[in-house]
């Protein structure tokens, strides 16, 4: 979407007055991160991001750790998730983003409800904690019998050189289950990224592969990248069944321990948050032959389209019209609904800055339904989720990134099994199928919007300030600081309320949750009258 401006507010002088504030060397490297976009120069445009955060401006980042524990494996029931470190830690990635799950029934396995960890004490940090992770995995399988324990080190646990992974060897052998860690420690990397790359890694390694039986199912694909916030996941397969198109695994939203030991028996991954993921969708491809799609599943447009991607992709017609009969009969409540709230919310204004890449496939619902995004960013983005997969050769790999291991993968000997010949592959490619493809946020930015990276409190702020959108949509930390300026926050990162907000009665949920929230009368209430007119006068009763 190129976007005619209708934005009045500058965004060179957002930038200019944002920058003001800072110290010099600060501007100038906060300056790489906030970008004007115009429409003319869309295909230049090169945002700064997967840098450190300047120390002292507060960011919506999270660490290392909770990229890992909170996000990639936090979704997975039967997964022993095991926090070596401080209480605090593994209290704060407990359960804090929504992700619902499903098991198939009551006994069956699921330890999601559950916080464990090795409540590293002062006299474990000074003589270590080896022994008490031994004893906590022992604990854990006693009371549980999991099918599998996983170990995630954080802060301390690095700096004083705990060997989580000689543990991990010393259990599985010894209890004859699978162990594994996770060097995740919080400080690694620049953000949250660096957790999903360590744990897409260590699943890759210790868990993918280890069971080859195929699904009887005649569309087989992997999910990658939806975590089953609020419901998502659960609609999204839905919708698929309903398609005819069955789900081998999902990465990670409701998923169990098998699916990821199974995963590489689909015949088409579709990826949903490519930052998060891309890294299993390129390895499952090198050593399996699995290609892989992007795709998105929020908004209706996104949808139908992903829909359409995939049956394309079979290239079965019975597939291909089973999946315009079923776009055609969800888009009826769609088309209804977004009659009814468009009047009420037609050319009203959105901010999003929001992780993955919900900032970016959040706008076509807004636009859906007549609003506007001023300005959008990520907080945990590397440069190909601004620019596209393309830039990918040129982004200069830093110190941060280089300690976080890249695996060699090679085509595995016996199951390598490219699912499409080269030549099947080149005449889709040639038919304008776009394989291994994401073109990034910065296309659907419209002229005179704002993007900004790791976007810090002042920042924000001043947007407000500047801008004055109708909503903002951001996470949980952000929250209470936008809505004392009167204006209502939508938590877009884990859905602290609402959802699910996936595939069509997704949508349907978002347009009546999102026009609930702009025409509450609640914001006017916000400022005190004197707030409104300071200025007080009287007089005596005798005058």
């Amino acid at each position: 979407m190129t976007g005619e401006r209708t934005i009045t507010v500058n965004p060179e002088d957002v930038k200019k007055e944002i920058l003001a504030k800072y110290p010099p060397k600060v501007a100038r490297k906060r300056g790489k991160q906030i970008t004007p976009v115009s429409s003319d120069e869309k295909e230049g445009l090169q945002v700064g991001a997967n840098v450190r955060t300047v120390p002292g401006i507060i960011t919506q980042r999270g660490c290392c750790y909770a990229g890992c524990k909170g996000v990639i494996m936090g979704p997975t029931r039967d997964i022993i998730n095991l926090t070596h470190g401080p209480i605090g830690c593994g209290f704060y990635s407990w359960l804090t983003r929504r992700n619902q799950t499903r098991p198939p029934s009551d006994d069956a396995d699921n330890y999601m409800t559950y916080c464990f960890s090795t409540d590293m004490q002062d006299e474990n940090i000074v003589f270590g904690g080896e022994k008490k992770l031994k004893a906590a995995i022992q604990e854990a399988y006693d009371i549980f019998k999991p099918k599998a324990i996983s170990i995630f080190s954080t802060c301390p646990v690095g700096l004083i050189g705990d060997d989580v992974h000689a543990v991990a060897r010393e259990m599985k052998a010894k209890l004859g289950i699978n162990i594994f860690g996770f060097s995740c420690e919080g400080y690694k990397g620049v953000s949250q990224s660096a957790g999903h790359h360590i744990a897409n890694n260590t699943i890759f390694t210790h868990v993918v592969g280890l069971d080859d039986t195929v699904m009887d199912a005649k569309y087989k694909i992997n999910l990658l990248g939806e975590y089953n916030i609020g419901g998502d996941g659960f609609i999204i397969e839905e919708l698929l069944n309903k398609c005819g198109i069955n789900l081998v695994s999902t990465f990670s939203g409701n998923s169990t321990i098998d699916q990821f030991a199974n995963c590489h028996t689909a015949d088409l991954n579709a990826v949903m948050c490519h930052r998060s993921i891309n890294y299993v969708a390129d390895m499952l491809e090198i050593k399996y032959g699995i290609p892989w799609i992007k795709v998105s599943f929020l908004g209706p447009t996104s949808t139908a389209n992903s829909l359409r991607k995939i049956a394309a992709y079979f290239e079965d017609q019975e597939l291909i019209d089973k999946v315009e009969a079923v776009i055609a009969e969800e888009m009826v409540p769609v088309e209804a609904k977004i009659k009814e709230v468009k009047p009420r919310c037609e050319g009203k204004t959105a901010m999003m800055f929001v992780g993955g890449s919900r900032a970016h496939h959040y706008q076509e619902l807004f636009r859906a339904i007549g609003m506007e995004v001023l300005s959008a960013g990520y907080e945990f983005a590397h440069r190909d989720d601004y620019e596209g997969r393309h830039v990918i050769p040129d982004i200069k790999i830093d110190a941060d990134s280089r300690n976080i291991e890249e695996l060699e993968i090679e085509p595995d000997e016996t199951r390598y099994n490219p699912r499409k010949t080269e030549e099947q592959m080149k005449i889709l490619e040639e038919k304008g199928y776009p394989f291994k493809e994401y073109e990034g946020m910065i296309p659907d930015m419209v002229e005179g919007s704002l993007i900004i990276d790791d976007i810090s409190q002042h920042e924000t702020e001043t947007l407000i300030e500047m801008y004055k959108p109708d909503i903002f949509c951001a996470g949980i930390k952000e929250k209470y600081a936008v809505q004392k300026h009167g204006i209502p926050m939508k938590q877009l990162h884990s859905y602290d309320t609402g959802g699910p907000y996936a595939v069509f009665k997704g949508f349907v949920n978002f347009c009546d949750e999102i026009d609930r929230m702009l025409n509450a009368n609640i914001w006017q209430y916000l400022k005190a009258p004197w707030q409104k007119d300071p200025e007080l006068s009287g007089k005596y009763a005798a005058e």
